[in-house]
């Protein structure tokens, strides 16, 4: 997964943290401050030892700053043209002891961070070659804001790897936060056909718009469904009166965001008990929750009503029928139920304590 200027984590020995994740300029400034450091310090040793140095090329043999900044450049390099010696006891243990090390070090300087930067930029190619190739029935999110981010959170707090979660957003601050999260992202306007195909709509099996703008929404469900004439797509608008247009833009399914938070706003002034219950089934991992999950042998042939779940609704051939539908009377083989529970258990378990048993899906 792609992961350049991002947070990322470290694991040791059960202790998570943020590894501190700096600007490549910064580090090449850095570097170049070090590599400053070690010619200036250099130079300053040449220079106060003046006495103990020859210039073969001056014939009073007599070393100044000068000299002694070329003959550091020179040394530290390895170049070494010889027109400069030590000559005395001090200087030539000085060289030995401290600008040898000192040119050791300025070469692994030099050379390690241009081995640094070659090998990154290899990793990051291959990291992003093998993500491509191994990238089918993902998920992409369109649009990274709090929307956005919480159907990806509800995603992966339902079982689904944030590794085949793709978001796509022009923004540098929500691409940060995506890729806190441990999500791949692909920079750019949805609305455009090369970025979705960065993201490898074609493959995707769901795409979870949330753009800012209803036209923009519009426009990116047009785009994906042309792209990828199968994949379930989930789109949010503003407006309610945009809802007909989202949907024959390709939507299979539309969420009136406004419309849901105003609903929400009105139940909780008329009845502060039944918004916080809305809020509650309408929260992941807490209280109730809303789930779905398949029917089991020993159901077939029961009312909805008589299950150990809450039942509210039955999916029947990719119908949804409440649950005093006459239609759902009996419940058969191949429903789906929708549910009202515990908010532990996982939304695709059956009961506790039916964890073993068959679905009415499996073959006798």
């Amino acid at each position: 997964m792609q992961h350049d200027d991002n947070t990322v984590q470290r694991v040791l020995r059960g202790v998570v943290l943020p590894a501190r994740i700096r600007s490549p300029w910064w580090e090449l400034g850095r570097r170049l401050l070090m590599a400053l450091a070690i010619l200036t310090g250099t130079v300053a040793l040449v220079y106060l030892d003046r006495e103990g140095y020859y210039d073969n090329t001056d014939p009073t043999k007599k070393v100044d700053l000068v000299d002694a900044i070329y003959y550091t450049t020179v040394t530290l390099s390895t170049t070494g043209y010889g027109d400069i010696t030590p000559w005395s006891t001090s200087a030539r243990l000085v060289n030995a002891f401290v600008i040898t090390p000192a040119r050791i070090a300025f070469l692994v300087l030099l050379i390690g961070t241009t081995l640094e930067v070659l090998a990154a930029q290899g990793r990051e190619m291959f990291r992003v070659a093998r993500w491509r190739k191994k990238m089918q029935e993902h998920v992409v999110v369109i649009g990274y804001g709090t929307k956005g981010r919480s159907a990806a959170n509800t995603l992966v707090q339902n079982g689904t790897d944030p590794e085949t979660i793709v978001v796509v957003d022009p923004r540098s601050t929500a691409r940060d936060e995506a890729n806190a999260d441990g999500l791949a992202v692909i920079a750019g306007d949805a609305t455009r056909r090369d970025v979705l195909r960065r993201a490898g709509v074609a493959r995707a099996s769901q795409v979870i718009i949330t753009t800012d703008h209803d036209a923009n929404t519009m426009m990116a469900t047009l785009t994906v469904r042309q792209i990828n004439p199968e994949a379930y797509i989930v789109a949010a608008v503003r407006e309610q009166d945009n809802v007909p247009l989202v949907r024959q833009s390709g939507a299979d399914a539309v969420v009136t965001s406004s419309e849901a938070v105003g609903r929400l706003l009105g139940l909780s002034s008329m009845s502060p008990t039944l918004g916080e219950v809305m809020e509650d089934l309408m929260t992941y991992g807490t209280g109730l929750e809303v789930a779905e999950r398949d029917l089991l042998v020993k159901e077939v042939g029961k009312q909805p009503q008589s299950l150990p779940d809450q039942v509210i609704a039955v999916v029947r051939d990719e119908q949804v029928y409440r649950y005093f539908d006459p239609v759902v009377t009996q419940l058969a083989r191949g429903d789906r139920l929708i549910v009202v529970r515990p908010a532990k258990e996982q939304p695709w378990a059956p009961r506790p304590g039916t964890h073993n048993e068959d679905s009415s899906l499996d073959d006798d």
